[in-house]
């Protein structure tokens, strides 16, 4: 395979665009971070690299883990590494190298960044396994996700605080509400292979009931970002829209259509995480005028 086929094997393996979806919390975090800690371009590279390291290292492992499934299941097995197109050695290397690039990226951030990276990884890695055992896995993955913006903030700080939980557990409600809806096109697959999820455990209808209550938790959890760190104005009708789009994204779906999964997967969700970035960031900076 030609070098340029394999970095594309290798981006549609992982999926680097998915980044879209935590990277902007942590950038979030960042941003009110530097109320009191200033930052420098010089962070701000860093914590890109260690997210990219990361989320690449975690969804190559999980392609890894899974691959034997994937085969089977007909929405997964024109991947890569069922195709083929992948050797499982190289995937294996992949996920080697974008570790240390994780862990380097985490030790230029400071001694206790890199000292949390390793089990950082260690839950990362252990998502993997755990629609095994539980359907609770949706939330395990929102919990792993969401260390994105606690880790920005104590990579920026070197302290913890107890207000930017509430932006990991809008991260980690988000990410488990429509993990649950893009769960709902594998419910037979997961049924028949005695894979464990929310839809294959509860049926589509109440997995959209669940999907969207915990859809409703992140907008209440964004509502007490806007109380405990002050928040302005353009916050309030930042969440307000994200609001809007979480409404429109549970009405794209319905138990007897999951056509429009995927427009509320990847375009929908890659908008909120946008929005809500922006808006953050464009409330710090008028903030001494409102």
């Amino acid at each position: 395979m030609r070098p340029l086929e394999q970095f594309l094997a290798y981006g549609k393996t992982i999926k680097f665009s998915h980044t879209i979806f935590a990277l902007p919390f942590a950038l979030s975090a960042a941003t009110l971070a530097h109320r009191h800690h200033p930052i420098s371009l010089t962070h701000l590279f860093w914590i890109l690299i260690a997210m990219i390291g990361a989320r690449s290292s975690a969804m190559g492992f999980n392609r890894i883990a899974d691959a034997r499934f994937d085969a089977k299941n007909p929405r997964t097995s024109k991947r890569e590494l069922p195709l083929g197109r992948l050797s499982l050695t190289s995937a294996k290397m992949f996920v080697i190298l974008f570790s240390a690039i994780f862990i380097f990226a985490a030790a230029m951030l400071g001694k206790i960044c890199l000292y949390l990276s390793f089990p950082v990884l260690a839950l990362l890695f252990s998502y993997s396994y755990t629609k095994r055992f539980t359907w609770f896995s949706h939330f395990y993955l929102g919990f792993v996700i969401s260390l994105a913006p606690m880790g920005a903030w104590i990579a920026l700080t070197n302290t913890f605080s107890w207000p930017v939980i509430l932006l990991s557990l809008t991260l980690l409600t988000y990410i488990a509400g429509f993990d649950i809806l893009y769960a709902c096109q594998d419910t037979g697959f997961d049924t028949k292979e005695g894979l464990f999820s929310i839809p294959a455990r509860f049926g589509v209808q109440k997995a959209l009931l669940i999907s969207s209550i915990s859809h409703v938790f992140s907008f209440l959890f964004l509502f007490l970002i806007f109380i405990a760190f002050d928040m302005k104005i353009i916050y309030l009708i930042t969440i307000i829209v994200i609001g809007l789009l979480l409404i429109i994204e549970h009405k794209l779906v319905k138990p007897g259509n999951l056509n429009n999964i995927n427009i509320a997967f990847f375009h929908v969700n890659s908008a909120i995480s946008i929005i809500l970035f922006v808006g953050i960031l464009t409330d710090e900076m008028v903030r001494k005028w409102i």
